[in-house]
C-alpha cells in the first residue's frame, strides 16, 4: 500500500514541481544542467530546446534517464529522437521523490557511464530536476571512478551542483553501492598491494 501512495504522490506532484524547477532556474543562480567533470553532465530534463547545445557545446553522446515513462511524454527529446542524432540512450526507470534506484540499475548505469571516459564526449544523465534519482547514480560512477567514499562523492558532486538533494533513500543506495562495490574492491587491491 506504501508503494501505491508513493507511486501515485510522484504522479501528482509530477508538473508542479517541474513548473518549479523551471521558476526557480528563471529566477535563482540554479543551472539546467552542470558538468560534474569531463565526462559527465548531471542536469535535469532534456528539454528539446536544449539538445542542440547538449550535442554540439558538451559534447554528449550518451543519455542515461531515471525518469518514469509518463515522464517523457512531453517537451523531452525521446529516446528515438536521441538515435536518430546518433546518441546512445538508456532508460533506467525509477520513480521520484520516495523512490532510489535499485542496485542493479546503479550498476548498468555506472558500466554505460564507464564509456565515455577516456573520450572527447560526454553522457547526460538526467531526472526531472537533476537532483535526486540521477544525484545518486552519479554518485555511485564518482565512487567508482575514484575509489571514494560516498561522503567524498557527493561533496564533490555539490561542490558543481550545490542543489541537489538526496534522502535517506538515497544515501542508503549510494551506500550500499559502496559497500558492494568499492569496499571490496578496494580491498582486493590492498591485498595485491600487500603481496
Amino acid at each position: 500500500m506504501t508503494d501505491i501512495f508513493n507511486n501515485m504522490f510522484g504522479r501528482v506532484t509530477f508538473y508542479p514541481t517541474l513548473l518549479y524547477n523551471i521558476f526557480m532556474s528563471k529566477v535563482s543562480t540554479r543551472r539546467w544542467f552542470d558538468r560534474i567533470d569531463d565526462n559527465c553532465i548531471l542536469g535535469a530534463l532534456p528539454f528539446r530546446s536544449i539538445t542542440p547545445q547538449l550535442i554540439k557545446e558538451e559534447k554528449v553522446r550518451g543519455v542515461v534517464s531515471m525518469n518514469e515513462d509518463f515522464e517523457l511524454r512531453f517537451w523531452v527529446t525521446t529516446p528515438e529522437e536521441w538515435q536518430q542524432l546518433g546518441i546512445k540512450f538508456l532508460q533506467l526507470n525509477t520513480a521520484d521523490i520516495l523512490h532510489a534506484p535499485t542496485q542493479d540499475k546503479l550498476n548498468r548505469g555506472v558500466q554505460f557511464m564507464q564509456q565515455f571516459m577516456g573520450t572527447d564526449s560526454s553522457v547526460y544523465v538526467h531526472c526531472k530536476a537533476g537532483r535526486t534519482r540521477s544525484a545518486t547514480l552519479v554518485a555511485c560512477y564518482l565512487m567508482n571512478k575514484h575509489q571514494w567514499k560516498p561522503q567524498e562523492a557527493v561533496d564533490f558532486m555539490k561542490s558543481k551542483r550545490s542543489h541537489i538533494l538526496l534522502r535517506s533513500k538515497q544515501w542508503e543506495a549510494i551506500d550500499k553501492y559502496y559497500d558492494q562495490n568499492i569496499t571490496n574492491s578496494s580491498d582486493k587491491q590492498n591485498n595485491i598491494n600487500l603481496t
